[in-house]
C-alpha cells in the first residue's frame, strides 16, 4: 500500500503533528491542511497496526494525533466529512437493519474432506475448461461472520450481512467501526469505479481469550466460539460496544467490479484471482496475500493443504480448512454456478476435532414427522472451540451397533467442525456401572404406542395429534423458507399451544388477538405486526405452502417442481406414483409419501380448512401462456435496458422456460445486451443462436 519513501515520509509527518498545538489554529484555510495530514498519518498507522500488526509508534503517541484531529473537527465541523477517522463510531443507537440486495449472490462453497474429494474436483474443473492442468489459487478459510462491502468513487457506502445469499442486512455503522476495513480505498487508480467485495468479520484467539475473560468477570456468560461472538457482535445495536469487542476483517473475493461506464472488469483487467487479493492488500485491507498460494495442478494444492492443516492451531485466527479457486476468472463463466455454489471453487476441511466425555443420560426427542430421536447428554467439552453438552444417537440401530449405554466415557467429533458425532464407545475405561439404553415403548410427548415402519431403522409416533409434533409442524410452516410468518417463533408456538389457543396449523388464522394482547410480553404494537405478517403469508406462492405441510421428503427444491405442474394444492390428490416419478429428482420413495399425504383425509382436511380461511392453494396463471418457452433454456450477458437481468430471468420462468448463468451445449439463446461479457465468445465457438433484447422481448410477447 505504501512504498518505502512514502512511509519515511508520513512517519517524518507524524512526529511534525505531534508537536503542533493545533490550538493555535485559527482560520478554517490553516484547519483544513492540518486536518487532512492527520487523517493521512491516522489512516497510515491504522494499517501498521490494524493490518499489518506492526506498529511504529506507540499507543500513546496514536492517541495524541487522534485528539488533535478530534479537536480541530470540533472547533471546525464544516470540515467533517464521513472518511474521517473520528467518524467511526455512530453517536445514535442504531433502531433496525434493512434488508439490501447484494450486487452478486454470496453462494455457499461445495466441501471436500480428503483427496479423493478434490482429485474429483480437479476431474470436472478439467472436463467443463478443457484444460489438461488448472492454475488454482488456495486460501485459509475464515471461521467467522460472512459480510459484502460495497464501494463506489473510492467511498465504503454499503456493508451488510450474507444473509441468504441474495439478501443481507444493512450493517454499515457496525462495520465501519472495525478499523482493518478501510473507509475510503483508492480503487479508482485500478479504473475500478464500483466494487462488491467478500470478507469475514474475526475476532483473534488471544483477544476472544481475553473476552471471554472478561465477560465472566462481569458475570456474563462467556460466548462459545469467536465465530459466534463475532456474528452476534455484528448485530448489536450500538455501534460503540461493537467498537470494543475487538474485531477484524478478512476480505478475499472481488465479486463485482466495474469502471465508469458499468463494463465488468473481472476476467477482463482483473484476470487472476491471486492479482485480486494483492490488489485488496495494496489497498490497505485485511486479505490472505501472504498465506495465498498459487499452485500448478491438483497435487501442489493437496500438499499445501496439508501444510496448513499441520500448522492451524498456530495460526492466530480460527480456520475449518482451505478454500481451491480456479485462478483464472475468465474461466468462472465457463464453470458456472449451482444454486448453492460455485463450479469453480471448492472447500477443503480439515480433520473434524475429538474429545472423550462421559454420557450422563438420554433423552428422546420427538420431530415433526414423528421420528423419536435418541438424544445422549454429555459432560461438558470443547471441541474445536465449541463447547458440546450434547449429540444425537441417531437410532436403535446406531446405539446397538456401537454397543452405547448411559455412563460411558465416548469419543465425540464434530464432523466438518458443526456436528457433534460418536466415533466409538472407550470401553476400556467401563466400571460396570454403565447401563443399557432402552428404547420407549410409547411416545415420550403424547403416550401413544410407537411403531417401527417396516424397512425403516427409526421408531416413529403415528398419533397425528402429538403435542410435540404438532409443536414442530406448526414451527416449520411458519419458518422463513415456508409462509414466514415474522413473530410466530418456536416459544410464541408453545406458549399458544399450551394455552389451547393454537393446536393445529389452521388455527394459525384464527388465532384470538383480543385475547393475546392481554398477555404478559405481548403490547398493540407486537400483536398488529403478528396480525400483519399472518395476513401477508395467506399469499405466498403454493411451492411454500406445499413446503410448509411437512410432507416427509418433500424440500423447497420439491416442492417448487410440484407447484409448477399444479394450479391448485389439491390437484395432487389426483396425481399417482407413477405420474410423480416423472418429475425431475422425484424418485419411488418421495412420490409415495406425496401420495400417502394426499390421500390422507385429515391431511386434505388441513388443506381445505386454510383455502376456506384465505390461504392461497391456487395459482392464478394460465397453464397454455406458461408453455410458450417451455423447452427453451435463456442465458443473459451484458445490461439489459428493459429489466435487470434477475427480473428477465424470472420472466422466463414464468413462461415455462428455464433461465441460467452459464452458454452450454444446452442453452438454446443468448441474449445480449450492452458491454457483453465472455459468455459471447463462448457461445459464438459452441453455435448457440444469440439474439438482442429486442428480439428477446419480441419473443416473450413483450413488444
Amino acid at each position: 500500500m505504501y512504498s518505502k519513501e512514502q512511509e519515511t515520509k508520513l512517519i517524518e509527518l507524524s512526529k511534525e503533528l505531534l508537536k503542533l498545538d493545533v490550538s493555535q489554529i485559527k482560520t478554517e484555510e490553516e484547519a483544513k491542511e492540518i486536518i487532512e495530514k492527520l487523517r493521512e498519518v491516522i489512516r497510515y498507522h491504522d494499517w501498521r497496526y490494524y493490518v499489518l500488526a506492526d506498529p511504529v509508534m506507540s499507543d500513546y503517541e496514536y492517541d495524541k494525533l487522534f485528539h488533535k484531529l478530534k479537536e480541530l473537527e470540533a472547533k471546525f465541523p464544516s470540515l467533517i466529512t464521513q472518511e474521517s477517522p473520528t467518524q467511526r463510531v455512530a453517536n445514535e443507537l442504531i433502531k433496525e437493519f434493512p434488508k439490501v440486495q447484494h450486487l452478486a449472490p454470496m453462494l455457499s462453497l461445495d466441501n471436500s474432506y480428503n483427496e479423493e474429494d478434490l482429485r474429483e474436483f480437479d476431474r470436472r474443473v478439467r472436463e467443463l475448461t478443457g484444460l489438461d492442468i488448472v492454475e488454482y489459487s488456495v486460501e485459509p478459510k475464515f471461521d467467522g461472520a460472512g459480510i459484502s462491502l460495497v464501494y463506489e468513487n473510492d467511498i465504503l457506502v454499503r456493508g451488510a450481512t450474507r444473509g441468504d445469499g441474495q439478501v443481507g442486512d444493512d450493517i454499515t455503522l457496525n462495520l465501519r467501526t472495525i478499523k482493518s476495513i478501510p473507509l475510503i480505498a483508492s480503487f479508482s487508480k485500478y479504473g475500478i469505479h464500483k466494487i462488491e467485495i467478500r470478507g469475514e468479520v474475526l475476532i483473534r484467539k488471544d483477544v476472544f481469550k481475553k473476552l471471554n475473560e472478561e465477560r465472566l468477570e462481569e458475570g456474563l456468560p462467556p460466548f462459545a466460539n469467536p465465530r459466534n461472538a463475532a456474528a452476534g457482535t455484528l448485530r448489536l445495536q450500538d455501534s460503540k460496544e461493537v467498537a470494543k469487542r475487538g474485531l477484524e476483517a478478512f476480505v478475499y473475493q472481488i465479486t463485482y467490479a466495474v469502471d465508469k461506464e458499468g463494463n465488468n472488469l473481472l476476467g477482463t483487467k482483473i484476470k487472476k484471482h491471486n492479482e485480486s487479493i494483492k490488489i485488496l492488500f495494496e489497498l490497505g485491507f485485511k486479505s490472505p496475500y501472504k498465506e495465498i498460494k498459487v499452485c500448478k495442478g491438483i497435487n501442489e494444492v493437496i500438499e499445501y493443504c496439508n501444510l496448513w492443516q499441520e500448522k492451524r492451531d498456530d495460526y492466530p485466527y480460527e480456520i475449518d480448512g482451505m478454500v481451491v479457486k480456479v485462478n483464472d476468472i475468465s474461466l468462472y463463466d465457463i464453470l458456472g454456478t449451482t444454486s448453492h455454489h460455485p463450479r469453480w471453487a471448492i472447500a477443503y476441511k480439515f480433520k473434524a476435532r475429538q474429545a472423550t466425555t462421559r454420557i450422563i443420560k438420554v433423552i428422546f426427542q420427538v420431530g415433526r414427522t414423528g421420528a423419536i430421536t435418541p438424544v445422549a447428554k454429555l459432560e461438558p467439552v470443547e471441541i474445536g472451540g465449541v463447547i458440546v453438552s450434547s449429540v444425537s444417537l441417531i437410532n436403535e440401530d446406531f446405539i446397538k451397533e456401537k454397543d452405547i449405554r448411559v455412563g460411558d466415557l465416548v469419543l465425540v467429533e464434530r464432523a466438518g467442525d458443526v456436528i457433534p458425532y460418536v466415533v466409538k464407545v472407550i470401553k476400556e475405561a467401563r466400571t460396570g456401572v454403565e447401563k443399557p439404553i432402552e428404547f420407549p415403548k410409547n411416545c415420550p410427548s403424547c403416550g401413544s404406542p410407537i411403531v417401527k415402519p417396516v424397512g425403516e431403522a427409526v421408531y416413529r409416533c403415528v398419533n397425528i395429534n402429538c403435542p410435540a409434533q404438532v409443536v414442530e409442524r406448526i414451527n416449520h410452516f411458519a419458518s422463513k423458507d415456508a409462509m414466514d410468518i415474522r413473530g410466530l417463533g418456536e416459544a410464541t408456538v408453545k406458549r399458544f399451544y399450551k394455552l389451547g389457543i393454537l393446536k393445529s396449523i389452521p388455527d394459525i388464522y384464527r388465532l384470538p388477538f383480543d385475547k393475546i394482547k392481554n398477555l404478559e410480553g405481548f403490547g398493540e404494537k407486537s400483536v398488529e405486526n403478528l396480525k400483519k405478517a399472518i395476513e401477508e403469508s395467506k399469499n405466498r406462492p403454493i411451492y411454500r405452502l406445499i413446503y410448509g405441510l411437512s410432507i416427509r421428503y418433500v424440500g423447497l427444491t420439491t416442492a417448487k417442481t410440484l407447484a409448477k405442474e399444479i394450479k391448485c394444492v389439491e390437484d395432487l390428490r389426483n396425481w399417482s406414483v407413477e405420474k410423480l416419478m416423472t418429475l425431475p429428482d422425484i424418485g419411488y420413495v418421495v412420490a409415495h409419501s406425496i401420495y400417502d399425504f394426499f390421500h390422507n383425509e385429515q391431511n386434505l382436511k388441513t388443506v381445505k380448512e386454510l383455502e376456506k380461511l384465505g390461504v392461497k392453494t391456487c395459482e392464478e396463471k394460465e397453464i397454455k401462456v406458461a408453455d410458450k418457452l417451455k423447452g427453451l433454456t435463456f442465458v443473459f450477458t451484458g445490461e439489459l435496458e428493459c429489466c435487470s437481468r434477475k427480473e428477465a430471468q424470472e420472466l422466463v420462468e414464468s413462461l415455462g422456460g428455464k433461465a441460467t448463468n452459464s452458454v452450454s451445449k444446452k442453452t438454446s439463446y443468448l441474449v445480449v445486451g450492452k458491454n457483453p461479457g465472455s459468455k459471447l465468445q463462448k457461445a459464438q465457438k459452441l453455435g448457440i443462436k444469440i439474439i438482442n433484447e429486442e428480439e428477446f422481448l419480441k419473443l416473450v410477447g413483450k413488444i
